[in-house]
């Protein structure tokens, strides 16, 4: 049996030949279902993929224990820079800053990490 034959031998469709073909409302709703099941993934993955704090890292109430200088460090590494107004201080130009003004100079720098 030949191709053609096997092709005249099955019955014809029973569906309309406007199935055959997509409309721009269709296509519309496909892309719109296809985005909210892209949000669904990205949703449910995204606990997954967040940034975990590691162990040794270190917190700001951590250093409440140190004595000013070396808590003035430790801020200024936990940081990447240190807070324009502990770094007179720092340097030993200023009295030490007490803890409270500490806390509120690193907060200021980083109001999200409390």
């Amino acid at each position: 049996m030949t191709h053609d034959e096997m092709l005249a031998a099955l019955a014809p469709p029973r569906l309309p030949a406007d199935f055959g073909s997509l409309s721009v409302y269709e296509m519309l709703a496909l892309v719109g279902i296809g985005m909210a099941l892209g949000l669904l993934a990205g949703l449910l993955i995204l606990p997954l993929t967040r940034r975990r704090v590691k162990p040794g890292k270190v917190r700001l109430s951590d250093l409440r224990e140190l004595p000013v200088p070396e808590r003035l460090l430790a801020v200024a590494r936990l940081l990447g820079r240190l807070p324009p107004s502990l770094r007179a201080a720092a340097y030993g130009t200023e009295p030490p800053p007490s803890d409270r003004n500490i806390e509120r100079a690193v907060r200021r720098t980083r109001p999200w990490q409390r």
